[in-house]
């Protein structure tokens, strides 16, 4: 079949590429198949870092190094991952207004 439909439109067929199942997305850090990869000093401060990794429900692989210098970055981003901001809605005419006086907002504060 031609690229060109009657009167020159352009062929509406779906290419299988643009549409369908991702199969090359990236997979999620801190997961089982891409677990976080955290250096640290000691055994006590593994248990400490494994307790925050499990309440999280995240996946990670430790590598105790006394020498090496502490590197947790991986869950610390995860954990201080920056949130939506909301603001409240103005309040319309005919809300009441928010300062207390019980009037309406239009013959209050608006």
């Amino acid at each position: 079949m031609h690229d060109l439909y009657y009167k020159g439109r352009i062929h509406t067929r779906h290419n299988h590429v643009k549409t369908g199942y991702n199969t090359k997305r990236m997979t999620k850090l801190g997961t089982e198949k891409k677990p976080l990869t955290l250096v640290v000093t000691s055994n006590e401060r593994k248990l400490e870092v494994e307790i925050l990794v499990k309440d999280k429900g995240l996946f990670a692989e430790f590598t105790i190094d006394s020498a090496a210098d502490e590197n947790i970055s991986e869950l610390n981003g995860i954990l201080n991952k920056a949130t939506t901001t909301t603001f409240d809605k103005t309040p319309s005419r005919n809300d009441p207004c928010s300062c207390g006086s019980e009037k309406k907002y239009k013959k209050c504060c608006g």
